[in-house]
């Protein structure tokens, strides 16, 4: 069995993890750290956990013999952590604070960006994984067939639209249900932090493109999910582009190309991206979807731990949408 540590057991993220964990065949939690509410049995703060994980307490620390940490304690806490962090134990760190090249090692670990998709033997190799945002992942899954082909040529556009648990559990004005009900809003347009490691990832893919990408994050009047739309220019056949995303993503057991338009209940509860391709003349439209706290966060956090285990990737996360 692996047995795994968790580092900010509170949140969303966390919960998640703790959820899709206790019914994963090759796993065993030792130890779920939240100095906010050590000593605090851990459904009393994840409801959804009754029955589930009753006896299990938060603790103030990490307990030994432990195989790999999850850190989730939110952007710019993940070094401090580390500092007590054994070099022996693989860590996966699901903030963003390891996910641009430039900030990647931290004393011995060096953090790989675990994008699967893009990178599933370097993973597999690693020890300490950076996992991307849930932006980053939604909108890089639809782009890195294109670029893998060297077929960007002009400017990328991108709007998305997240739930509301993508600004974590702690109330903020844009975040309680007041503000998101009946609601929508723009935010960080052109300067979302999810932009930085989508650009550096895309230009270190296809060399060649130096042109723009711009991103237009929402917020939405809905809990979980991601659904973005973004256009570039293309001469090549709606077809042949069909053709070229399924090659890509024909040994990733997470991607699924739609041929009818999709909606973000597709995937809500799983760890799929759902993509749908159109074009409009020389306009290339790609649709994608996520649920933002699964293969937005925990699980493609899961699916990269199962890589470095050398276990199926798909091993715990075998999960059915919640359509209705």
């Amino acid at each position: 069995m692996i047995e795994i540590g968790i580092i900010g057991g509170a949140g969303y993220t966390a919960g998640e993890l703790i959820r899709l964990m206790i019914h994963h065949p090759k796993v065993k939690i030792k130890s779920v750290v939240s100095r906010s509410h050590t000593g605090k049995l851990i459904h009393l703060v994840h409801q959804d956990l009754l029955g589930e994980i009753e006896n299990m307490k938060f603790s103030i620390d990490l307990k030994q013999n432990i195989d790999i940490v999850f850190l989730c304690s939110g952007h710019g806490k993940s070094r401090k952590e580390l500092n007590n962090i054994p070099d022996n134990i693989k860590v996966i760190d699901l903030s963003q604070d390891f996910r641009i090249k430039n900030q990647s090692v931290f004393k011995n670990r060096n953090f790989i960006y675990g994008l699967p998709e893009l990178q599933k033997k370097i993973i597999e190799k690693s020890n300490n994984i950076a996992n991307p945002g849930c932006f980053a992942t939604a909108i890089l899954l639809a782009i890195l067939p294109l670029a893998k082909k060297k077929l960007l040529k002009k400017n990328i556009h991108i709007s998305a639209i997240t739930g509301s648990t993508g600004s974590g559990i702690k109330n903020s004005d844009t975040n309680h249900f007041s503000w998101r009900n009946n609601n929508i809003s723009t935010y960080k347009i052109f300067k979302h932090q999810h932009l930085q490691e989508i650009e550096e990832i895309i230009y270190k893919v296809q060399k060649n493109f130096s042109e723009k990408i711009y991103f237009i994050p929402y917020r939405g009047n809905f809990s979980r999910g991601i659904i973005a739309t973004l256009y570039t220019y293309s001469i090549i056949s709606l077809e042949k582009n069909i053709e070229i995303y399924k090659e890509y993503y024909k040994n990733h057991p997470f991607v699924e190309i739609s041929d009818i338009n999709i909606d973000v209940k597709q995937v809500v509860n799983t760890n799929k991206c759902i993509l749908h391709i159109l074009k409009e003349k020389n306009k290339l439209i790609i649709i994608s979807i996520i649920d933002n706290l699964i293969k937005g966060a925990s699980g493609q956090a899961i699916q990269n731990m199962n890589l470095l285990f050398n276990l199926d990737e798909t091993c715990g996360l075998k999960l059915k949408s919640v359509r209705f």
